[in-house]
């Protein structure tokens, strides 16, 4: 039976509604003012504290979206928004190599770093908690999240031979970005779900209807994107410079700090999804994150780079950059398979986690060869056990058909 999506609205979800409105305001007031001079650390405490309400108004946004148009599209359009400051920060170290070859690192070690942080942190941590609010030991996924599981797959698959010829070339970008266009044209097609909602969204529903919710969902979108876009960057450059005060490695500040910053509100989004009992669209949001970072992403660096240096060449990769670009494309594969049957246990949940944190604190290289052979040994494990859901759904994900574009109606 269908909801009715009109939730009776509460005082609590006015208060929450402004909360998150105002969270932005005083980073933006310092940003038009050139910082006014504050300090790394009062600059990544308000920048933060914007992005936290940008994240907020962006969930907000989605759920009133879901009315409208497909769910695989607003997850989408969310993913796209909420991973703006990733794109703001990656570009900009992709852009600068160009001019300046010393930076050409950073631009791999913060892709690696976010897109490792999403699986073995984020999917990890919805999943934990979306079972613990359900009572379950594991969570039930939304059978047409399939759409992005096949377009991460392939994208994980052709992750393996970017680093071949020693550089992210301008050829692997317009195949990443291929998958792209296919996958939008792919979640475009569909209706739109009945929803129920709860909360500020309840509310605004409620008292605007239906032209509206449309309306506040297109400007709360457009103000918590432009509050992420001038709140990344600062953020992620505060935490770098109070780092750089300590004496931390350059690299591994690239790497793990800026994504706590740029990634933050695609954790927030999906764990307060999962805390209102919709963990399974919180994952569906974090899957198709890590679709766009894998293929939109990754497919811009070698064009902003090549731009930037005037030239034809892809964005160089070294040996530490290979080493992490096929580490997190081992981890990507595991991830796919654990979630190919549609169904996400805790388990599975702390062994991402688990394998995540543990190499945080083994830099040395051949160390984090043995754990990319971990990840590869597991999921060979995995596919090999003959007559399994998961296995026999993994494989059917590989469907060539499964790659076009959905006829209209088609889950």
């Amino acid at each position: 039976m269908a909801a009715s999506g009109k939730a009776r609205p509460r005082l609590r979800d006015l208060v929450w509604f402004a909360l998150a409105a105002m969270l932005p305001l005083p980073w933006i007031v310092a940003h038009n003012f050139e910082g006014m001079g504050a300090s790394p650390e009062l600059i990544s405490v308000l920048a933060g504290i914007a992005i936290v309400g940008g994240a907020f108004l962006l969930s907000f946004s989605t759920e009133l979206a879901e009315r409208d148009i497909p769910q695989s599209l607003a997850l989408l359009v969310l993913a796209l928004v909420s991973v703006l400051p990733e794109y703001a920060v990656d570009l900009h170290f992709a852009w600068k190599a160009g001019i300046d070859a010393s930076y050409a690192p950073y631009a791999v070690a913060n892709m690696t770093g976010s897109n490792r942080l999403l699986i073995g942190f984020g999917w990890a941590l919805v999943a934990l908690i979306g079972s613990y609010r359900a009572r379950q030991k594991e969570l039930e996924l939304d059978s047409r999240q399939g759409l992005e599981l096949r377009f991460l797959l392939l994208a994980t698959v052709y992750s393996f031979i970017i680093p071949l010829d020693g550089t992210i070339s301008l050829f692997d970008g317009g195949f990443l970005l291929l998958i792209f266009v296919l996958y939008v044209k792919s979640a475009m097609q569909g209706g739109a779900d009945e929803v129920e909602l709860r909360g500020p969204p309840a509310l605004i529903d409620h008292q605007f209807g239906d032209l509206g919710r449309r309306l506040w969902s297109l400007v709360m979108l457009g103000f918590a994107a432009y509050a992420i876009y001038v709140s990344a960057e600062p953020f992620a450059e505060g935490l770098v410079h109070v780092g750089r005060n300590h004496g931390y490695d350059e690299f591994l500040l690239v790497q793990w700090v800026a994504p706590l910053a740029s990634e933050s509100p695609e954790f927030l989004i999906a764990v307060l999804f999962a805390w209102k009992g919709r963990a399974s669209v919180g994952i569906g949001a974090l899957v198709s994150s890590k679709v766009n970072q894998w293929t939109l992403l990754v497919g811009a660096i070698p064009i902003a780079f090549a731009i930037s240096s005037g030239g034809l060449h892809g964005l160089p990769l070294d040996a530490r950059q290979t080493e992490e670009l096929i580490l997190t494309s081992a981890q990507s594969l595991l991830a796919t398979i654990l979630i190919a049957d549609m169904r996400f246990g805790r388990n599975e949940a702390l062994l991402l986690a688990a394998l995540f944190f543990a190499q945080l604190f083994f830099p040395n290289p051949e160390v984090r060869w043995g754990f990319t052979f971990a990840y590869l040994l597991i999921s060979v494990a995995l596919l090999l056990r003959a007559g399994s859901a998961r296995r026999n759904a993994f494989f059917a994900l590989l469907r060539p058909s499964g790659f076009l574009p959905r006829a209209p109606g088609r889950g």
